[in-house]
């Protein structure tokens, strides 16, 4: 059944731009640039999902070097930052798409990936267009940019999100960049925690809105049910120090009723119905994470046009026609292997529904509505409820 017909159903236009421009005043495109320096941001790496505060680096100086008295400079300096900062204000939003640069691409064995490909760009568009309803963003700049990772040499950038291919991509990110000779020989801890690859929110005003304009931006996602439950498996279904005590811990305090004093001192053995609920309640006794955060509220596609848009279904094939756009090496392949738990069966169709018979079909509904918007935007078909 197409999304766009279960719109009357369940949400508004109302709903979806709201949703679409996360106007939430926490993070807001503020006047006074030396506001920009701070950010709450969803960060994965220390430690995963961890709300924190950041600064930005002056890795391009904007602004160029200058010269002068202290006075001088101070109020030269700050002039130059307001008309850095009024230009991105006054950027056009959502971004422009562009047609993709298909000169690199020599083989014709790519033409069926390509028509997918220019099927999905156009109906993201289509869909924004007219759901979108804003001309600027209401989120903060560096929230918004805050998972797309830089790769300078190819000048691409990647949205990550996790449950959806991030870890390999970021092996291939770094072999592209030089930091690595293969993507099989770099572990997860180097992946994940070696800080070797840049974030597009380390760069100042100038940085950001060059790439933005000039570099291929990419996404990657996923059926959002086949995402939670892949998240799930991963972080509750084997011992892991973080995801245990932080989630585990008081996922079973407020959801599980007469839980033993074993399961709330270790945060183990969370149950997925335990976990839905946690999902699906406004008053969560813990955060969000990254893992199972919606698409909409980690990349801003209506926001930030991505220029190519791949599918975890068809993972392999998408992202290697994505390397021979942005002319990698021909020896460069996307690599298969599952990153962690490598002897589990894959998250799939089949396993999705093993989890989904343990949820009443209210549960299963309330799931689906917590993802529409991805569901709608990346033309995903109903999951079964």
């Amino acid at each position: 059944m197409s999304h766009l017909f279960l719109l009357s159903l369940s949400v508004t236009r109302e709903k979806i731009q709201e949703q679409i421009t996360d106007q939430d005043p926490k993070f807001h495109l503020t006047e006074d640039p030396k506001e920009e320096k701070e950010n709450l941001q969803l960060n994965s790496e220390s430690p995963p999902g961890v709300l924190r505060q950041t600064s930005h680096s002056q890795g391009d100086q904007a602004l160029g070097k200058i010269t002068g008295p202290p006075t001088i400079k101070l109020i030269e300096r700050h002039q130059g930052t307001r008309t850095v900062f009024k230009k991105f204000r006054e950027m056009k939003w959502p971004l422009d798409i562009h047609p993709l640069n298909k000169s690199l691409v020599k083989d014709n064995k790519w033409k069926e990936t390509d028509v997918a490909q220019e099927t999905r760009r156009s109906f993201l568009q289509e869909f924004c267009k007219k759901y979108g309803g804003v001309s600027r963003p209401q989120s903060h700049l560096f929230h918004m940019v805050s998972r797309i990772y830089v790769e300078d040499k190819h000048k691409i950038l990647y949205c990550e999100v996790p449950k959806a291919g991030c870890s390999n991509w970021k092996r291939i990110l770094m072999v592209l960049s030089g930091l690595a000779s293969s993507a099989y020989n770099i572990s997860h801890d180097a992946v994940h925690y070696g800080k070797h690859l840049k974030k597009l929110d380390s760069f100042d005003l100038k940085g950001i809105y060059t790439r933005l304009n000039t570099y291929t931006k990419a996404v990657f996602v996923r059926d959002p049910m086949e995402r939670l439950v892949s998240a799930f498996r991963d972080k509750f279904e084997h011992p892991n120090s973080y995801y245990h005590p932080v989630f585990g811990k008081a996922i079973i305090k407020k959801y599980r009723p007469n839980a033993c004093e074993e399961a709330l001192n270790n945060g183990s053995g969370v149950k997925f119905k335990e976990f839905v609920h946690y999902l699906l309640d406004s008053h969560r006794p813990v955060g969000m994470d990254i893992h199972w955060e919606k698409v909409s509220k980690l990349c801003y596609p209506c926001l930030i046009n991505y220029d190519f848009v791949g599918k975890f279904e068809t993972l392999e094939e998408d992202a290697n026609y994505f390397l021979q756009l942005v002319g990698a090496p021909k020896e460069l392949k996307f690599p298969n292997f599952k990153d962690r738990h490598s002897s589990d069966e894959r998250t799939n169709a089949q396993v999705v529904r093993q989890y989904l018979k343990d949820l009443t079909r209210t549960e299963r509904q309330l799931i689906y509505d917590f993802y529409y918007l991805d569901y709608l935007m990346f033309n995903y078909t109903t999951p079964f409820l």
